[in-house]
């Protein structure tokens, strides 16, 4: 079996692979893992280091826009799990036209480059974020896309490129929706790893607005354990919310990793709220633990710790990243 891995360099995409190649999803035990990154600013091939020296590894730098390239790797591909995108939605509101070129182009190419492989399985790795806002219980997974961002809008739309493709060609398609991912190996201008690096540091962190804005979190590993059940017993042409369980305000979570790095309310910092913030996300999962026996198994508590022990513990890993970003924006 060969499984063709988009943005597998990046935070969940490496997680997944290196899950893969260590023997977390055994139904993949012996599968050879291709990873197509281009190596953006958030790729890092040292995400992938643990793994690196397995012959079940490949590892193609490349954009998932080259339309040869992707014809090369789908031939003899089994499954394609596509994490490829821009996801920052700050980087969207300051400028959106990558967001569309990967996030839309990139997902039709791969879409295209599938259709004519004959592709046994298509897992596309969307976002909550595309529903919109919700102010009171819980999106499920027909409720109509209404994206307020740049970015959370080229997610939409390919999703319904996705869509598409099944519905008019019988592509075997599925599409996740995940809620806010934490873990190891995140870029630093995420919260949780900017937060943690920056009070290890001494460092202040911000505060949006009133930091009343909700998320739900969840842990990269529940979230990569949620993909494999959709790569192996999703539906084509459904979609499948993968969500965390632990729904906190910005100001509760802030507290949680002040306390966590031993940090207090002094090093936090307000600003101006974002543009079009989205007050509130959640994610109804009972779909997908119905049908394939999901639930998060990560509790919030012990993942806050594991994670504020890794960057603790792997300043080596993301120190250049943040030299790197700050030499960029000065």
């Amino acid at each position: 079996m060969r499984v063709l891995v988009t943005g597998g360099a990046g935070f969940i995409g490496s997680h997944y692979v290196r899950g893969v190649l260590s023997g977390a999803h055994p139904a993949f035990g012996d599968a050879e893992v291709v990873v197509l990154d281009k190596l953006t600013y958030a790729g890092n091939e040292a995400n992938l280091a643990p793994v690196a020296d397995s012959r079940r590894l490949r590892f193609v730098r490349g954009d998932v826009c080259d339309a040869s390239l992707v014809a090369e790797l789908m031939a003899g591909t089994d499954v394609v799990v596509h994490f490829a995108a821009e996801s920052h939605v700050d980087r969207s509101i300051s400028g959106s036209a990558d967001f569309v070129l990967t996030n839309v182009l990139g997902t039709q190419t791969l879409l295209q480059g599938a259709l004519e492989a004959s592709v046994a399985k298509f897992v596309h790795v969307s976002t909550d974020e595309v529903y919109g806002s919700v102010d009171e219980g819980s999106w499920r997974e027909d409720h109509p896309l209404e994206p307020n961002s740049p970015y959370s809008a080229s997610k939409a739309s390919s999703d319904l490129l996705v869509r598409a493709f099944h519905r008019t060609h019988g592509l075997p398609a599925c599409i996740t929706r995940c809620s806010n991912n934490y873990g190891p190996y995140q870029f630093p201008e995420k919260v949780f790893p900017l937060f943690i690096t920056n009070l290890l540091d001494g460092k202040k962190v911000p505060l949006y607005g009133d930091g009343l804005n909700v998320r739900d979190w969840l842990h990269v590993d529940d979230h990569c354990r949620g993909i494999q059940l959709v790569v192996e017993g999703g539906r084509p042409g459904e979609v499948y919310n993968i969500g965390g369980g632990t729904e906190l305000t910005n100001r509760e979570l802030t507290e949680r990793l002040l306390e966590a790095v031993g940090a207090d309310w002094s090093s936090v910092e307000p600003v101006a709220d974002r543009k079009g913030h989205d007050r509130r996300y959640s994610v109804d999962i009972t779909k997908i633990g119905a049908e394939l026996g999901y639930a998060p198994r990560v509790s919030f508590e012990d993942g806050l710790a594991s994670t504020v022990a890794w960057y603790r513990d792997n300043r080596a890993w993301w120190e250049p990243l943040k030299q790197r970003a700050a030499l960029a924006g000065s």
